[in-house]
């Protein structure tokens, strides 16, 4: 129905989008070895998708992915509304229609982790699916959580407190995935992810744990 009225965005907006998207993501690729450009593809492309399958608008949910972590050109370790002025400077360069930007920059702020909740847009789900299964990925804490901690500079205990902080409840409650078929497919993924971050925080709790990790560092 919102997307009805406010419109689309053009296939040409859209490879604009990326285009400058992508530019940003190879000039601080330095700073982005988690959030870069191999990310947001993956979040675009699953994010299209399932938009595709939920009945939203795959072109507004694909942009919306190309531009969900601009905030972390802005400033490490922070939320999505960071990224508006970066958001709406790249959408209104592409062609974006205001309100299409407006409504874009909302789906974003809805979708993110830490405040998502289980009636958000169709829009948001799609995005928030796309996202949520790159962190669920089991391939994603062996070969990319560290370059999350570099990034953000945070230390592994805050990065397990703040995946299991954000994440259980949403799991347990039934809406970490939004999809059937994301769940269907990927909640054994998920599960086995959060039951790994939840270990790792019990274990810096011990304190030979600790003198190892000091040791090895």
């Amino acid at each position: 129905m919102l997307g009805q009225k406010l419109g689309s965005v053009s296939d040409l907006a859209v490879e604009q989008v990326e285009r400058r998207v992508r530019r940003l993501c190879q000039r601080f690729a330095a700073n982005l070895p988690f959030h870069g450009w191999h990310h947001v593809h993956f979040v675009r492309t699953k994010a299209g998708a399932f938009a595709r399958a939920n009945g939203s608008d795959p072109a507004v949910v694909e942009t919306a992915a190309l531009v969900h972590d601009l905030n972390y050109i802005v400033r490490r370790n922070s939320d999505a509304a960071e990224g508006r002025d970066v958001r709406m400077r790249i959408l209104a360069k592409s062609g974006v229609d205001e309100p299409v930007a407006e409504w874009i920059d909302r789906i974003v702020v809805e979708a993110e982790m830490r405040t998502r909740h289980r009636d958000i847009s169709l829009e948001a789900q799609a995005l928030s699916d796309a996202d949520t299964l790159f962190k669920a990925l089991p391939v994603t804490p062996v070969m990319l959580a560290h370059r999350y901690l570099s990034e953000n500079g945070i230390t592994l205990s805050q990065l397990a407190n703040k995946i299991v902080g954000e994440q259980r409840g949403k799991h347990d409650e039934g809406f970490y995935f939004y999809s059937a078929e994301a769940r269907s497919m990927y909640s054994h993924w998920a599960t086995a992810n959060l039951e790994l971050w939840q270990c790792v925080v019990e274990a810096l709790d011990d304190p030979s744990v600790g003198e190892l990790l000091d040791a090895v560092q």
